[in-house]
């Protein structure tokens, strides 16, 4: 006699089914890797970073150049952090964020300390790795721990390759401590800029509050902008309702300085599972009024070419407020 089907375990078996397949979706988009995660990747020491590369350029967007480029990085805490770089059609190419760009602006949103090692595939068959770019590096000296970080390079006829100092692939560098007074905190280090919005009765929420403005603002407060006194922040909403964020990175070189909207742009590759940026239908920024380096047109031009079309893009500005400063030193 047949045996009737057990609907029950059917239907439980649907649902871990169902459950496989969100996981698969949300680890084909993932870009940070907790140290026990790497490990399961095959990442268990700094010489492993590779292990991750294919993951790193898959999630790469070259409309322009065709060319994925991937790294890998692991950070202070432990983690592990991919980056990828990002193109946008219709824009200037200075406009695209790097690899090294993006995982280190991750490792800012995500409050890392540090980064440790990096590698960066050179190759298209993830089998040679080199030193950054010249803009990289020298966007990499903003970092606290920045003669400390280690570069993997390894060519096609070796196994494993070696790890190379920041230091060294820099020589007669340009460095913050050139031009900032001693013990300034620097890229990756807790700052708080004081900031609040200009003429505004309204009482500002905390950082989890819905209001893009506030979230905006909180990135502001975070922006390193030692530089020009010019801090800003960018808050993104999709077409869901979820936000994204970032904030203006300034080098002291000036060029490989990272603008607030490219840096919630790698908020939002980073979060956002795969959408493209005509997802994006809202955007604040916040800024200083009267700012010696202002985002407003830039970020307007940005949002122009690649959000959707109807995307609202607001602009609010901010000043110190002296008394919290005062209260904070």
């Amino acid at each position: 006699m047949a045996q009737r089907p057990n609907l029950l375990t059917h239907f439980q078996n649907l649902v871990v089914e169902s459950q496989n397949r969100a996981m698969a979706a949300q680890d084909k988009y993932k870009f940070v890797f907790t140290a026990k995660e790497a490990a399961s990747e095959g990442v268990t020491e700094p010489i492993r970073l590779p292990k991750l590369i294919r993951k790193a350029m898959s999630l790469a967007r070259g409309p322009i150049s065709k060319y994925k480029v991937g790294a890998v990085g692991r950070a202070s805490s432990g983690r592990v952090y991919l980056g990828v770089n990002v193109e946008f059609p219709g824009l200037p190419l200075h406009h695209s964020i790097h690899p090294e760009q993006f995982l280190v602006t991750n490792l800012a949103l995500n409050s890392e300390k540090g980064l440790r090692q990096l590698a960066v595939a050179i190759s298209s068959d993830c089998i040679e790795f080199g030193a950054p770019c010249g803009n990289c590096r020298q966007f990499l000296m903003e970092t606290s721990n920045e003669l400390d970080i280690k570069i993997l390079l390894k060519s096609k006829h070796e196994a494993e390759g070696s790890f190379s100092s920041l230091k060294l692939l820099l020589p007669y560098r340009f460095t913050p401590d050139d031009v900032l007074p001693k013990g300034s905190p620097l890229l990756l280090e807790k700052r708080d800029n004081c900031l609040t919005l200009s003429g505004s009765t309204e009482e500002i929420c905390s950082s989890d509050c819905s209001h893009l403005k506030c979230k905006a603002l909180a990135a502001a407060n975070n922006s390193f902008s030692p530089y020009t006194e010019s801090p800003s922040g960018v808050a993104l909403q999709d077409d869901e309702g979820k936000w994204y964020r970032g904030w203006y990175i300034e080098s002291v070189a000036y060029s490989p300085s990272l603008g607030p909207v490219q840096a919630a742009l790698v908020d939002f590759v980073a979060r956002s599972r795969g959408k493209g940026f005509n997802k994006i239908v809202e955007a604040v920024l916040v800024e200083k009024n009267n700012a010696r380096v202002s985002q407003e047109r830039t970020a307007k031009m940005i949002l122009d070419t690649i959000a959707a079309p109807n995307c609202d893009f607001k602009v609010f500005h901010c000043y110190v407020d002296l008394q919290k400063k005062f209260i904070t030193e």
